[in-house]
């Protein structure tokens, strides 16, 4: 098994998703079924009855509660086995794990951890989501067949971007703009600006400035399993790099990773802009999106399939790599902070 945080809320699934039916999934290595309750609640299941290991997502919901498929032990919202067929009272050892679950930003979010944590701990939540100012594009689950510390890594680059997203996100001025970036409290921030600069091509067609445009790139990167990447563009010379960003284009993708097991992972991911709602317009940008994710899926793939092999060899680093080694130390100190307290 892979090494992981477990004390952290992790994204599971939309909550569009999840419904009056039992739906699997997995998360750090751990099937987990889901469903709602009559009353609309989220209730996550370790996802196998322990009479037989048959995975409860194959039985079937009578009411709130749970029955296996195979020999119709049932499990109530807690994982408390409420009823074994021919005996009269069910056994108090049998039990499955229950785990905390939150909804937040569209999602549904789950506490692999220590139950008694995850009160204290809140969940991730963007103000942007909840400001009128803002329009919602919600986006897709993406599988990516990579480790998610390789998806964590792409979204706290941006100097790939001139080179993989040149017709979505980026143009040739983009190459040789450095990049900075700083460890925060409780994230990584990687950033640049790109001034005197054409719109990117998602860009075109929001707002007309009449020529170049100085753009900003903000990569906010979360621990273990989120990254929010702030990017906008304003007329050049108007003072948007002073924080001058009163007639502007700005939009937040928000990614939130589900590490399935270590060579997979889910990318969900959704779009805020300071843009009024259009259905031709969403349409456009869920389609470039789409196209640059699916981008940045065909390269950590084909990396993946690299690091599967055996061979004799050792990455290199360059400067352009510090905010990944920033966010991976990140995410390993959550780890060893664990294995103390346990």
């Amino acid at each position: 098994m892979g090494r992981y945080a477990r004390n952290t809320w992790y994204p599971i699934a939309w909550s569009r998703d999840i419904g009056r039916a039992l739906a699997r999934r997995t998360v750090i290595e751990e099937d987990v079924v889901l469903y709602r309750t009559e009353g609309g609640e989220v209730v996550a299941l370790e996802d196998a009855c322990p009479h037989k290991l048959a995975p409860l997502s194959i039985g079937r919901l009578v009411g709130d509660e749970v029955e296996c498929g195979y020999h119709g032990l049932t499990f109530d919202c807690a994982g408390r086995c409420t009823k074994v067929p021919g005996m009269a009272h069910a056994p108090a050892n049998i039990q499955v794990r229950s785990f905390p679950t939150a909804e937040s930003m569209g999602m549904v979010w789950i506490w692999m951890g220590d139950p008694e944590r995850a009160a204290a701990t809140k969940v991730f939540d963007l103000p942007q989501y909840h400001d009128p100012a803002f329009s919602l594009v919600e986006g897709d689950a993406l599988l990516v067949k990579a480790n998610y510390l390789n998806l964590a890594d792409n979204l706290c680059d941006p100097s790939h971007v001139g080179y993989v997203h040149r017709s979505t996100l980026s143009n040739s001025h983009h190459e040789a703009v450095p990049v900075m970036n700083e460890r925060q409290r409780d994230k990584v921030v990687t950033w640049r600006w790109v001034l005197d600069s054409p719109l990117i091509p998602v860009f075109q067609g929001l707002k007309d400035f009449g020529g170049n445009v100085d753009r900003w790139h903000y990569y906010h990167y979360y621990a273990p399993s989120i990254a929010v990447i702030d990017f906008g563009s304003a007329k050049t010379g108007t003072g948007a790099p002073e924080g001058n960003r009163d007639d502007c284009i700005q939009m937040y993708a928000c990614h939130f990773i589900t590490p399935v097991d270590e060579r997979t992972c889910v990318q969900h991911w959704l779009c805020l802009k300071n843009v009024p709602s259009d259905p031709e317009i969403d349409a456009r940008l869920l389609a470039g999106l789409r196209t640059a994710f699916d981008e940045d899926k065909a390269v950590l793939e084909a990396i993946q399939r690299n690091e599967d092999r055996v061979r004799d060899w050792r990455p290199v680093k360059l400067a352009i790599d510090v905010s990944s080694v920033k966010m991976r130390k990140m995410v390993d100190e959550m780890i060893q902070a664990e294995h103390a307290l346990s």
